[in-house]
């Protein structure tokens, strides 16, 4: 439980942090007033004053937020306030949060290719290694041998393999050389997967790892971010349209994966960490009030208008907004606890 909750905190306060700090960097830039910085919430542990801004850290280490003034219309306005300055200052501020929580998987898909390395599956028939309790380990199969032989049948890559093995639903013959280059032929009774119906003997193939160089490493978290993103898109569009079930989950059951990751290691909690980045990142981008993506389309119809919406409105769109998270989040709820076994 300890592990759950250290790595919960974690992986929403990079997370967090991440996104607050697009907010506070692009204000500082377009020239707005940022009154605090904080990291975590509730009260102040530690903090310091630079020049106009506050910065802090604060007790409950889950994120951060940024103090930009002016951005609610009712407060006294200047020339540094957030609703005084023009619409694409404004909007790039808003959208600037969202944007971090994609760089942010791109520096941790960099961490981890740096530091673990990239492995792929290496296609030579050689068995890299074997599952316990499987047919292959109680026919003599050691790691290290090359499947020479499957029914009879030459083989030349660790595909033919799979495929000569999954049709094989009565016995199976595999001709294989050993390390020492002895040749030997063992038989078993493969075993049959209940979902797929394919026959399994438990081999598993050899795992190359390579570490790439720094720009390397750069371009491929660019290039699996975008990736991961493109299928996440495609994976909402197709909730949305009632084409695929809407398997969400909420804070129980993400703090539930994360301790999961956890248990693996420190590697795929960082990857879990920017999954959950990206998935944040879009979700926020949503044109759904208070999220950040309803707040761009509020700025574009003031764009169309010429004029911002009134107090009245304003506050009309959050209810709404409010409400749609609202229900949104007892529906992911509700799955979590269905995944429990609570009901």
């Amino acid at each position: 439980m300890l592990i759950t909750v250290v790595a919960t905190v974690f992986v929403f306060g990079i997370l967090v942090l991440a996104h607050e700090f697009g907010h506070f960097i692009t204000a500082k830039l377009t020239g707005m007033r940022v009154s605090e910085f904080a990291i975590g919430f509730g009260p102040k542990l530690l903090w310091k004053q630079r020049g106009e801004t506050e910065y802090s850290i604060r007790a409950i280490p889950l994120g951060g937020y940024n103090k930009i003034d002016g951005m609610d219309p009712e407060e006294e306005q200047d020339e540094r306030s957030f609703s005084s300055k023009p619409v694409w200052a404004r909007a790039l501020v808003i959208a600037a949060g969202s944007c971090m929580n994609f760089v942010l998987p791109v520096l941790l898909f960099m961490v981890v290719f740096l530091w673990n390395g990239i492995e792929t599956v290496s296609d030579k028939p050689v068995i890299g290694s074997l599952i316990p309790g499987k047919p292959a380990v109680q026919s003599g199969i050691t790691p290290g041998d090359t499947v020479l032989k499957v029914n009879g049948a030459a083989i030349d890559t660790w595909r033919q393999v799979v495929e000569k093995i999954r049709v094989s639903k009565d016995s199976l013959e595999l001709e294989v050389r050993t390390k020492d280059g002895r040749t030997r032929t063992v038989t078993m009774i493969p075993e049959i997967d209940s979902k797929s119906g394919r026959a399994l003997i438990g081999i598993v193939p050899v795992i190359d790892r390579q570490v790439p160089g720094f720009f390397e490493a750069a371009s491929m978290s660019v290039s699996h971010t975008y990736n991961i993103a493109g299928k996440m898109l495609v994976g909402l569009g197709q909730m949305f349209s009632g084409k695929a079930e809407a398997d969400i989950a909420g804070p129980i059951g993400v703090m539930r994966l994360t301790g999961e990751m956890a248990q693996l290691g420190f590697i795929p909690l960082l990857q879990f960490a920017a999954f959950l980045s990206i998935n944040l990142g879009l979700i926020n981008l949503l044109p759904v009030p208070l999220l950040d993506g309803g707040h761009i389309v509020t700025l574009l119809v003031e764009a169309i208008r010429r004029k911002p919406l009134n107090a009245s409105q304003i506050r009309y769109t959050q209810m709404v907004g409010m409400a749609l998270l609202g229900l949104l989040m007892l529906f992911a709820t509700f799955k979590d606890l269905l995944r429990l076994n609570v009901f």
